[in-house]
């Protein structure tokens, strides 16, 4: 049975401010609840329609409208579990890095986390700006590769200047990327949604490329930067493959 306390703790887990206070998260669906307890993250407490046969200190049954209740979802699944927050990890630099400027938009976010693991990403940096990776909706998106690639939030600023990494740059000119040899390691800078990459990190990007296209009337602005990462990576491991 859920507590009042138990309540106010999952509410307030849908804001930034008070995930950071107490160090967790909200995970909901089955397969992704099952990932998390499968990998290095650390269950703090689930909450269930039907046993998950785990610790029972850890697992408190309730009832379906119980769970209408805590559910951030239009359509509940079964299970809500409260995970908590783990220690950043060191990014490895001998790789391809993705770093995002600005992106503000959850399910943006959460589809580039799975693209980073479709592609063999493991590390995803964040300016500060950027959408929480523990936003409920993020974690939702990720459908279970939030705990595959290690997302760090930081100075992106600083992080470039310090990089030993080529960087490159999406932009809505530049070099065709499909004429572009790519390395095996760098970092790839991607901007925000509505304005791309900053003025203050494109000073700092190495190479700008970009995305041609193809359509006759070619009227089209942009594309939504979660397709473009999928495009830009793609062409990234091609290159590899290739060489």
């Amino acid at each position: 049975m859920l507590t009042k306390n138990q309540i106010k703790l999952i509410s307030s887990l849908k804001q930034k401010k008070f995930r950071l206070q107490h160090g967790l998260f909200v995970v909901e669906g089955l397969k992704t609840i099952n990932e998390l307890i499968a990998s290095h993250f650390k269950l703090y407490q689930l909450f269930t329609i039907d046993s998950f046969k785990i610790d029972a200190n850890l697992e408190t049954i309730i009832s379906e409208s119980e769970l209408n209740k805590i559910s951030f979802l239009s359509t509940p699944n079964k299970a809500l579990a409260i995970f908590k927050i783990p220690e950043p990890q060191l990014i490895q630099e001998n790789q391809l890095i993705v770093a995002l400027d600005n992106v503000r938009d959850p399910g943006n976010l959460g589809t580039i986390i799975r693209l980073c693991d479709w592609f063999g990403i493991k590390d995803l940096v964040c300016n500060l700006e950027t959408v929480d990776c523990y936003n409920p909706k993020v974690i939702q998106a990720t459908m279970g590769s939030i705990t595959r690639v290690n997302v760090t939030y930081l100075d992106l600023k600083t992080f470039l200047n310090k990089s030993s990494l080529h960087s490159f740059g999406t932009f809505m000119y530049g070099e065709n990327v499909y004429n572009k040899q790519l390395p095996k390691n760098g970092v790839l800078v991607l901007g925000n949604e509505a304005n791309g990459i900053s003025e203050d990190i494109e000073s700092l990007v190495l190479e700008k490329i970009f995305i041609p296209r193809f359509g006759t009337i070619q009227v089209a602005e942009s594309l939504n930067v979660a397709t473009a990462t999928a495009i830009l990576l793609s062409e990234f491991k091609r290159n590899i493959i290739e060489t």
